[in-house]
């Protein structure tokens, strides 16, 4: 299992529980817990959360203390970490598989500056689809009282909330689940558990629909007259002409790994790509894929990895088949006669794949993360004396020399293509002694003092090599032959304006006719440097639409240990070919329900021995949204006959929290069978149901 990066070393208790991985908390004595037939040889009680954190998706601040029934997983990461993406897929199984036991919560600890700001960790959550709430622990407060020095740290605590397993580096859901599934129905045997559903008032839940969603990288073809735009978050390849003119969408839209013809086939966040003629090869970062997309036959394959991410490290110095061999997130693709070049960057290498005569495998760096020049290989993984790299996501070549946006260790690297000859460093951290994962700037000037800030992308054009300069807005130029920097375009802060030049995370970069084509990221835009006269504008894509959402399958359901409620039969009468069913929910002292979250009934035939169906037929079997969230609401139903009777099955859903604690919403139903008699003139005007909430 990897680790993106260490951080600074914190005096603390290390607690080996179950023999899993150590927990790194700290903690006084007296305070480890003792559970009789407990699952776990040791507890340490934890300890607060600090005052004043600010919290990211969802209403408002958690308390740890709201969350005792349920398992917590603290997930300790920063944004930037390919270590940290990797667990996210990991952890939504785990949300997926155990809703109403486990909650999960992102504790972001920056390592970059631009790492510190909530609306780019919002950016974050909403490009990585996370759906748990996380704290900007901006000044690491919660990092040092977990004790925690490396990303990504682990915690799991218990519904008692006592800390009871941990680790660093990447984990699996499996491996977690070895460890819950026992525990679960040991918690559960003792009454311990809380399995009320809860909801989160997620970012995705503001979002707004836009035609191109966190575009991450761009491939610019001259001759052709084409751009090609890894439409990563929808999913998708976006083929248009220089001028903006759309071609084709490649892919569905839907999260997937099928291959097929350009309507059917998936992709799951696509980055790099690079053109053969007809044949556009893609990096299918999230699938650990590279697939092939024959633009003439309209076709899409996949030519390498196996479609899961590969865990162990590759032997060195032979070539593998690439449909049997894993892959770790390649993020770019460069090709120079017929090989194809990929920043690994899962393994912090750089990977060759032979087009000619099929076989894959590593090219340069011995997968240790750092910024360290020297040989291109190892005899063995991870040996000392050769190449180091640190999260490679940009390649750009002259055909001498590969260019290499090391993003992690702000550093631009140069590979050979010369199997004789070195990796060197451009421009970056490599003399350093020390920290050189952690120097970084935004500093123009000579090679030597040039700064970069997680620079993502590359594109050579006469001789100058531009940058995305990701985490400092901007787009810089390299002079190969001086090494001096410059800023070219682009004002430091975050924005999305023309003039002046202001950019949000620009992620990719290619040059062609005497422009730059940028990936302005976060700001779901492709923006257009021209050379000459270093003006921006933004690239109209007239026709492009994002994907059409998924069908709504989230139907409401009913909370566990919901108690059916059985009324007497009532007679009700029918009002302009309605009858009206009067809803009352009895909140306790304190707590209201959530205005921001869904609130909907779904109403059924109870019995299919009822004497008719005066309830017309479309108003039963599906959910229904009430619009404004109230203790009190009416549902108007339509009836078919004048008189008649039915058994209706009524259901409501609803969220509801502590006035002053919105940040945490519990999931509570209601569910009433009700005889009704359906009369034209006499009976009740509505029929009461009324729910004493819990």
């Amino acid at each position: 299992m990897g680790r993106c990066c260490r951080g600074v070393a914190v005096l603390a208790m290390a607690l080996v529980v179950g023999g899993m991985g150590p927990i790194f908390l700290r903690h006084a004595p007296g305070e480890a817990g003792e559970m009789l037939d407990s699952p776990f040889r040791q507890r340490v009680r934890v300890p607060p959360l600090p005052e004043g954190l600010e919290w990211l998706n969802t209403a408002g601040p958690l308390d740890l203390a709201d969350l005792r029934g349920k398992f917590v997983l603290l997930d300790f990461w920063t944004y930037c970490c390919i270590n940290c993406m990797h667990i996210l897929p990991e952890l939504k199984k785990l949300e997926r598989a155990y809703p109403n036991q486990l909650v999960v919560i992102g504790v972001h600890s920056a390592k970059f500056e631009t790492e510190k700001d909530s609306k780019n960790i919002a950016e974050a959550i909403l490009r990585y689809q996370i759906e748990h709430p996380v704290i900007n622990d901006a000044n690491l407060a919660v990092w040092r009282r977990f004790g925690a020095n490396a990303w990504p740290t682990i915690v799991l605590i218990d519904p008692e909330g006592y800390a009871v397993w941990g680790t660093s580096g990447e984990i699996t859901a499996e491996q977690v689940e070895k460890l819950l599934k026992p525990a679960l129905a040991s918690y559960r045997k003792k009454g311990l558990l809380d399995e009320t559903p809860l909801r989160f008032d997620l970012e995705a839940h503001r979002a707004k629909a836009t035609a191109l969603r966190f575009p991450g990288k761009v491939l610019a073809d001259e001759a052709s007259g084409r751009l090609f735009i890894a439409d990563s978050n929808h999913h998708r390849i976006v083929v248009v002409r220089l001028d903006g003119t759309l071609l084709h969408t490649v892919g569905s839209g839907a999260m997937g790994r099928a291959d097929g013809d350009f309507a059917t086939a998936q992709f799951n966040q696509p980055q790099g790509m690079a053109l053969d003629g007809q044949s556009l090869y893609v990096a299918d970062t999230e699938n650990h894929l590279i697939r092939k997309i024959d633009l003439a036959a309209g076709k899409v394959t996949t030519v390498a990895g196996v479609g899961q991410q590969a865990r162990e490290p590759s032997p060195v110095g032979r070539l593998l088949p690439p449909l049997k061999t894993a892959l770790s997130s390649p993020w770019d693709l460069c090709l120079h006669q017929r090989d194809l070049y990929i920043a690994m960057a899962g393994p912090h290498q750089i990977w060759r794949m032979r087009l000619d005569r099929p076989g894959i495998g590593p090219y340069a760096g011995n997968g240790r993360e750092d910024i360290v020049d020297g040989r291109l290989l190892p005899e063995r993984p991870y040996q000392l004396g050769s190449a180091s790299f640190a999260q490679p996501s940009g390649l750009a070549t002259d055909g001498r020399w590969l260019y290499v946006a090391d993003s992690e260790g702000s550093s631009i690297r140069a590979v050979p293509l010369d199997p004789r000859k070195e990796v060197r460093t451009v421009v970056g951290t490599a003399h350093l002694p020390a920290a050189r994962l952690f120097t970084f700037g935004d500093a123009d000037g000579p090679a030597g003092q040039a700064r970069f800030q997680h620079p993502l992308g590359v594109a050579l054009d006469k001789g100058q090599l531009y940058v995305a300069d990701t985490y400092n807005n901007k787009i810089k130029v390299i002079d190969l032959t001086t090494g001096a920097v410059k800023t070219l375009v682009g004002t430091g802060k975050p924005g999305r304006t023309d003039n002046p030049a202001a950019f949000d995370e620009p992620g990719g970069i290619a040059a062609a006719a005497g422009k730059l084509y940028v990936a302005d990221t976060n700001n779901h835009l492709i923006r257009v440097v021209d050379l000459a006269d270093r003006s921006v504008r933004t690239l109209t894509i007239s026709g492009l639409q994002p994907p059409k959402p998924p069908a709504d399958e989230s139907a409401e359901w009913v909370a566990p240990g919901t108690v059916e409620r059985r009324l007497d039969p009532v007679s009700v009468r029918r009002e302009n070919g309605q009858i009206r069913l009067e809803v009352r929910l009895d909140l306790p002292a304190g707590m209201k329900l959530n205005p921001a979250a869904p609130m909907s009934y779904r109403i059924d035939p109870a019995d299919t021995k009822s004497e008719g169906g005066v309830v017309a037929a479309e108003r039963l079997g599906k959910s229904t949204r009430v619009d404004k969230p109230a203790a009190t609401f009416v549902i108007p139903l339509d009836v078919t006959s004048s008189t008649g009777r039915q058994t209706l099955r009524v259901s409501v859903a609803y969220y509801y929290c502590r006035a002053g604690a919105e940040g945490l919403c519990k999931m509570g139903s209601a569910v009433w069978i009700v005889p009704i008699q359906v009369s034209e003139q006499s009976g009740a005007r509505a029929v009461a149901l009324r729910h004493q909430v819990r």
